[in-house]
């Protein structure tokens, strides 16, 4: 049985695809880009700035169903361009312990909006 996740703190989903969907005790996380909830406009400002704002909409996804960032297991990171790598990680570190999850990060042509980076997740209880 699967449960979709849905909260007004995340960007609403912009295709048909759901923010969350919760099934066996995993919460899988669409890819989120760093639009601002309340404006549905891209954040502004460098690498650092997009990725907090996908790594905060995650985190008001992964609350709206009872977890946090030490549920996650697997992360997949796309980047506009992978000479950010660096500055995107000095950012997406903070919100993980020591135990990080497992990740795969790639590089893409582009990103919907223009964005400069896209984060999803999964994660386990």
């Amino acid at each position: 049985m699967k449960k979709e996740i849905a909260t007004t703190k995340a960007p609403a989903a912009l295709g048909p695809y759901s923010q969350a969907i919760e099934a066996n005790g995993m919460l899988f996380v669409s890819g989120q880009i760093p639009i601002v909830p309340a404006t549905g406009a891209l954040v502004e400002g460098d690498i650092k700035a997009q990725t907090r704002q996908s790594m905060e909409n995650i985190a008001a996804i992964l609350a709206e169903a009872g977890y946090t960032f030490d549920n996650v297991v697997k992360t997949t990171c796309l980047l506009a361009d992978i000479n950010d790598f660096a500055a995107f990680n000095q950012v997406y570190g903070e919100y993980f312990g020591t135990a990080a999850p497992a990740r795969a990060t790639f590089a893409v042509k582009a990103l919907p909006k223009g964005a400069l980076v896209e984060v999803e997740v999964i994660a386990a209880k």
